[in-house]
C-alpha cells in the first residue's frame, strides 16, 4: 500500500504555521537554521543487531544487552551495512554523523585483537563517510561479546584482563582522535563497560576502586581537545547485572566531575523507568564541561526501543534548548530493534529526535520566560498548553522540503521498495 496517500502538508500550510508561531514571538526561520546546524550521531549497530564484523556472522553476546527479533534483511557485511546507511542518510534532512563501535572495523578477514586495533582498520569508514559528506565519526570501545568480558573488564580482579581492556580503550581513544583530525569536527569516544553482578555482591567498593584506577590509565594519554572528547557512560542494570553495576550513575558522575575534562553520558534507557533524564541535564551541565546524550526509549528495562516523539524525548530536547545547552551537548542515538525493518528503525528514530528538537526550538520561549520571571504562573501554564497544539508538522514538512528529503510518510515508500529489492534477498 502506498504511503503517499498520507500527503505532506503544503507550502501554504507552512506560511500559516509561521504566522501562528510568530504571533507568540517565535522566529521559525531561526529555529530551522538551528535544527539544520545540529547533527545527530547515528549508531551503526542498529543495522546488524550489534554483531560487528570481527568474524563472519558475529552475534551479540553478554554485556547485559540484547537485540530481540529476527526481521529479514540484517546486514551481514560491511558493504551491506554501508548500503543500508546510505539510504538512511538520504531520507534524513540535515547533515549528520555516524557512531562506530570498535567491533565494526574493516579487518579484511583477519583476526585483530581488540587491544591491537588502529586507525588503519577504520580507514575505509573515513573514506566512505567523507564521500557522503557526513559531519564526522564518533567512536566506542567494545567491552562485550568477547571471551575476556564474561566476568568483567576494567574492574576485573585479574590484572592481565584489566590491562587488556585498558589497552583496548586507549587504542579506541587514538582512533577517535584520528577521526576528529580527519573531519575537522570533534569526535566523542565514549567508554561504557558491562561490569556488574547478577546477585548481591559482598564487595561493592573493590571493583569501583579498580575501575577508577583503570580509567586513569585509559585517559593518561593527552589528546588534542579540538579533535577529541572523552565520555563515560553509566547504567542502572543489565541482564546478568541486575543487582550491582560497577559503573553506576553516581560513580561516573563523580569521576567526570573529578576529572574536569571528561564528558558525562546520559542514556535515556539507563535509569529507572520513572526517572526523568531531562531533569538531570541542567544539573550535570552546571559542573561538567560537556554532555553526551544517548537518546533512546527504555520500556520497563534498558530495552532500547526506537525513539518516538513521546513526552520524555520532547522533555530532553526542551531542556537542551531552554538551558542554551546545544553547544555543549553531543547528541547520539542508541537503540537496536530487530523486530521491525532495521532501516526504518534508523529513519523513524532519527526523524523523531529531530522533530523533538524542532518542537523545543519552536516554543514561545520569550513569553514563557517573561511570565515565569513575573511570577505569572497562570499565563505560563496557558502558554505551555497553547504550544502543544501549534502546527509543528507543517514546519517539519517545510524543513524536509528544503533539504530535499521526503516529507510526511514519503520516506516509507522508499524503504518498502528497498526492502523488496534488497533486504528480502539477503
Amino acid at each position: 500500500m502506498s504511503t503517499r496517500k498520507s500527503s505532506p502538508r503544503s507550502a501554504s500550510a507552512f506560511t500559516s504555521a509561521s504566522d501562528a508561531y510568530s504571533s507568540l514571538g517565535v522566529n521559525v526561520e531561526a529555529a530551522l537554521t538551528t535544527l539544520a546546524a545540529t547533527p545527530i550521531s547515528l549508531h551503526c549497530w542498529q543495522g546488524d543487531d550489534v554483531g560487528g564484523f570481527e568474524k563472519a556472522d558475529a552475534t551479540l553476546s553478554g554485556g547485559g544487552i540484547q537485540a530481540t527479533g529476527n526481521y529479514p534483511g540484517k546486514a551481514r557485511t560491511l558493504a551491506q551495512l554501508r548500503q543500508d546507511l546510505e539510504l538512511v542518510y538520504k531520507l534524513l534532512p540535515g547533515r549528520h554523523r555516524l557512531n562506530l563501535h570498535a567491533i565494526y572495523g574493516d579487518f579484511a578477514g583477519k583476526t585483530v585483537e581488540r587491544d591491537a586495533i588502529e586507525p588503519k582498520h577504520f580507514a575505509s569508514w573515513i573514506d566512505w563517510a567523507q564521500s557522503l559528506d557526513l559531519h564526522g565519526l564518533d567512536f566506542n570501545p567494545s567491552c562485550f561479546s568477547h571471551p575476556l568480558s564474561a566476568d568483567g573488564t576494567l574492574s576485573h580482579p585479574d590484572k592481565k584482563i584489566r590491562q587488556f581492556w585498558i589497552d583496548h580503550c586507549a587504542a579506541s581513544r587514538r582512533i577517535g582522535a584520528h577521526f576528529g583530525k580527519k573531519f575537522g569536527t570533534r569526535t566523542v569516544t565514549n567508554v561504557w563497560i558491562p561490569d556488574g553482578s547478577k546477585d548481591t555482591p559482598f564487595d561493592r567498593s573493590g571493583p569501583r576502586e579498580r575501575l577508577a584506577a583503570s580509567l586513569e590509565k585509559v585517559f593518561a594519554e593527552k589528546l588534542n581537545a579540538k579533535h577529541h572528547l572523552d565520555a563515560v557512560e553509566s547504567k542502572l542494570f543489565g541482564i546478568g547485572a541486575e543487582s550491582y553495576t560497577v559503573g553506576s550513575h553516581e560513580f561516573y558522575l563523580g569521576y567526570a566531575l573529578k576529572r574536569g575534562d571528561v564528558a558525562y553520558c546520559l542514556d535515556a534507557g539507563h535509569f529507572h523507568p520513572t526517572e526523568s533524564l531531562a531533569d538531570k541535564i541542567s544539573s550535570v551541565l552546571q559542573f561538567t564541561p560537556a554532555l553526551l546524550l544517548h537518546v533512546s526509549r527504555g520500556v520497563r528495562w534498558d530495552s532500547d526501543h526506537v525513539v518516538t516523539l513521546d513526552d520524555p524525548t520532547r522533555a530532553i530536547f526542551e531542556e537542551l534548548v531552554r538551558g542554551d545547552c546545544l553547544d555543549r551537548t553531543a547528541i547520539g542515538l542508541d537503540y537496536f530493534d530487530a523486530s521491525i525493518n532495521r532501516v526504518a528503525a534508523w529513519v523513524i528514530g532519527t526523524r523523531s529526535a529531530q522533530k523533538a528538537l524542532l518542537a523545543a526550538l519552536l516554543e514561545p520561549a520569550a513569553l514563557l520566560r517573561a511570565a515565569e520571571q513575573a511570577g505569572d504562573h497562570t499565563t505560563r501554564l496557558a502558554l505551555f498548553e497553547e504550544a502543544r497544539t501549534l502546527p509543528l508538522g507543517a514546519v517539519w514538512d517545510e524543513f524536509c522540503r528544503r533539504h530535499d528529503t521526503p516529507a510526511g510518510l514519503g520516506f516509507m515508500d522508499e524503504i518498502k521498495s528497498y526492502e523488496k529489492t534488497v533486504l528480502s534477498r539477503r
